[in-house]
């Protein structure tokens, strides 16, 4: 029977070493979710497209919150904060969403009551025609 020489262990330990190293990188490098690249995009189009719908006029409150949550969200991806950068950027979009909604609704209520008044005029012009024959 053979007994294995000091260097025999030592080299296989310093290889089982390295493979528990390269393991515990691994899966370091795997708990550390990406960069939320596409929910911070989606979160800027939608700010973008209230900014074009008038939000600012409209919903101000609503598109200020969400341009800071979604500066919040880009912060907090600089900091390596994904998690957060995400639940960040996914709250700016719903918010922007929103803003988008209430700007659509106020000018529907705008052009609503602008009918309501040209057709209240139509209607008295049609009467005193009415009544001048």
């Amino acid at each position: 029977m053979r007994i294995p020489s000091r260097t025999h262990y030592g080299s296989r330990l310093g290889s089982a070493a390295a493979l528990a190293g390269v393991i515990l990188l691994a899966g370091a490098c795997a708990s550390t979710p990406p960069v939320p690249t596409r929910s911070l995009d989606a979160a800027r189009t939608a700010v973008n497209n209230a900014e074009k719908g008038e939000a600012g006029r409209y919903a101000s409150p609503e598109l200020s919150e969400t341009r800071d949550k979604l500066a919040a969200a880009d912060v907090a991806a600089a900091k390596k904060n994904m998690v957060v950068a995400a639940q960040l950027s996914e709250e700016a979009k719903v918010e922007a969403e929103l803003a988008a909604a209430k700007t659509e609704a106020a000018k529907a209520i705008a052009v609503n009551k602008q009918m309501r008044v040209g057709s209240e005029a139509l209607s008295d012009e049609m009467e005193r025609a009415g009544d001048q024959r």
